[in-house]
């Protein structure tokens, strides 16, 4: 092992104009994931970033690292392809809730069932932005756009169940206008074995402007918003006095103080719980909504068991030869 070169966030910048509106939450994603890099102690050669199609996917662009933008919805498919080439790399999936679950939700489902060692960031604004404005897999039922005039009535996608569904194992959902906390979950997401899930929830400045001002904005967070850890209390609001405790089978909001409630009553945050339950709970919370990483359990990956068994196959199979794979079992004789 040689010493990997101490970068800063600089390092991790191309050359190229970032061309995004001004005023858009992908400039604190993208300097957010420049400063995560340095604290992960790769190389800048064994780190990929591949995209599909969307706004987000001008990432690889930005980077001063290898990447791909491919097409529209088969990014996942795509890092797979690159994750088994050569497991040693540091995948990256850029792509947007329009991308990764529409067109590309199939591919999406897969590449978490499967767990391939690799990180999705989905971009999710609720619209699509690109291609100015119409609804997307996550718009709200009666939500206006260019394709729904009158009001959206598809009902959407929640990107967490999605991804809980096909039993992600790590999932953490976080705002796009917090550059500390962003940065620290990609690093978390890139130290786990497998698939890392991070929905982001970014604002659109020009088609959906203000999508989540209740759980974004400095004003109304706190009291909308419960950022959780492992291992801690899931406390809230202002003065950190609100928490979520568990009533039968619902998570209930309750105060400290009030009818008797103390902070043992809160839950404790357990994301490496392998039962699912509560963190698909915490994932279906709509008001407060729960961000940070909400589900972390460690499993082997796709690309380990996949490299195990090739290696495996090899020793077993000393001494055969091209022909002989070629000529086993049942084959046509030409004369």
């Amino acid at each position: 092992m040689t010493d990997v070169k101490k970068y800063t966030h600089k390092d991790m910048a191309s050359d190229q104009e970032v061309r995004w509106c001004p005023g858009c939450d992908d400039y604190v994603i993208l300097r957010a994931v420049q400063k995560a890099l340095p604290e992960i102690g790769r190389k800048k050669e064994d780190i990929v970033f591949i995209s599909g199609i969307g706004c987000s996917s001008r990432f690889p662009y930005y980077m001063n690292t290898y990447g791909m933008h491919t097409i529209h919805g088969r990014a996942a498919a795509v890092a797979t392809g690159v994750k088994l080439a050569n497991p040693k790399l540091s995948v990256w999936v850029v792509t947007g809730d329009g991308d990764a679950l529409a067109i590309g939700g199939n591919h999406t489902i897969h590449a978490i069932r499967r767990n391939v060692d690799m990180n999705i960031i989905l971009f999710n604004n609720e619209i699509y932005g690109l291609t100015k404005g119409q609804f997307s897999p996550t718009s709200l039922l009666g939500q206006k756009t260019k394709t729904s005039p009158f009001g959206n009535t598809q009902p959407p996608f929640n990107p967490a169940e999605l991804a809980l569904g096909a039993n992600s194992r790590f999932f953490a959902r976080i705002s796009g206008n917090k550059p500390k906390e962003l940065t620290a979950i990609f690093v978390q997401a890139e130290s786990f074995k497998g698939t890392s899930f991070i929905e982001v929830l970014q604002n659109c400045v020009i088609f959906n402007d203000g999508a989540f001002d209740l759980f974004n904005s400095k004003e109304t967070r706190a009291d909308n918003q419960v950022f959780v850890e492992h291992g801690k209390k899931m406390l809230f609001g202002a003065e950190l006095n609100k928490g979520l405790r568990l009533k039968g089978l619902e998570l209930e909001v309750v105060t400290i103080g009030e009818d008797g409630i103390t902070e043992e009553d809160i839950l404790t945050h357990d994301a490496k719980n392998p039962n699912p339950t509560l963190h698909f709970m915490l994932a279906r919370m709509s008001n407060p909504i729960v961000t940070g990483v909400i589900r972390a359990v460690e499993e082997m990956s796709f690309d380990e068991r996949f490299v195990n068994q090739v290696e495996e196959r090899i020793k077993l199979s000393k001494g055969i030869t091209f022909d002989d794979l070629v000529n086993a079992g049942e084959t046509y004789m030409l004369d």
